[in-house]
């Protein structure tokens, strides 16, 4: 990656291990030009023949506070979603096991990158949210991931309330699988401890097997949630309403429709 990205993209450990590395702190924001980053780094490293992990984590003391705000507005929300959906599907179906590991704030979209990788290590102060609710909107991937990654009733806290978690929650209800001081440093230790030793080819076979079915049926159901936000969702006032408050920084004026 040239130095104008938001993104670094490196190889380790003989080419077993790519770095994905968010680096415009302190948001880290997941926007149009993070996610195309994303993307052509995921292109470029797909079929490298020795590849057997991936680590994305991010510059500065937050992970991310999510996508760009000016890109849910009406005439751009289904530019951004539209590309957003296609990186996670492309995270989620990657032959090859992608950790994440978060410190600070990982929120938004940028919780649901986390969501389309696999393990997740976050540091002992991390805290993970769906705000998009307080908007006057929804998460349409976090709804179809989350139910993957905790329980239905966790997921749903989390997607009604917009509350933000610690790691320590976030660890008992199974939405992050570590808590370390130093998350990448722990991820990498997982990564030396149980794949670095194995076959390329049959990770990529396990890693397709394992999350066959999750991968078509979240799929299916990003189609759904993207008609459900752009066709009855962006024509209420109250999200349109929440998104202008959002930006004036002040607080909305529901009406409830």
């Amino acid at each position: 990656m040239d130095n104008a990205s938001p993104l670094k993209a490196w190889l380790e450990k003989d080419g077993a291990l790519l770095r994905l590395r968010l680096s415009r702190p302190k948001a880290n924001l997941v926007d149009a030009a993070m996610i195309a980053a994303l993307h052509a780094a995921l292109l470029q490293y797909r079929r490298h023949v020795m590849l057997r992990g991936v680590l994305v984590d991010a510059e500065g003391s937050h992970f991310s506070f999510g996508a760009s705000v000016e890109e849910h507005l009406p005439e751009r929300c289904a530019a951004m979603l539209s590309s957003l959906h296609a990186l996670l599907l492309e995270l989620l179906e990657f032959p090859v096991p992608v950790m994440v590991a978060v410190q600070g704030q990982c929120l938004g979209g940028g919780l649901e990158l986390a969501l389309a990788c696999g393990r997740i290590v976050a540091s002992p102060t991390a805290q993970f949210g769906q705000p998009e609710i307080k908007l006057g909107v929804f998460a349409p991937a976090a709804s179809a991931l989350l139910p993957y990654r905790v329980n239905q009733p966790a997921a749903e806290d989390l997607l009604l309330t917009g509350r933000s978690i610690g790691a320590e929650e976030a660890l008992r209800i199974g939405l992050v699988q570590q808590v370390a001081d130093d998350p990448a440093a722990a991820a990498i230790g997982w990564f030396d401890q149980h794949l670095v030793g194995k076959s390329a080819a049959a990770l990529a076979c396990a890693t397709v097997a394992a999350r066959g079915v999750m991968q078509k049926e979240v799929r299916a159901r990003l189609a759904e949630l993207e008609r459900l936000y752009l066709d009855w969702l962006m024509r209420t006032h109250d999200a349109n309403e929440g998104l202008a408050a959002f930006l004036e920084k002040r607080q909305p004026a529901w009406t409830h429709q």
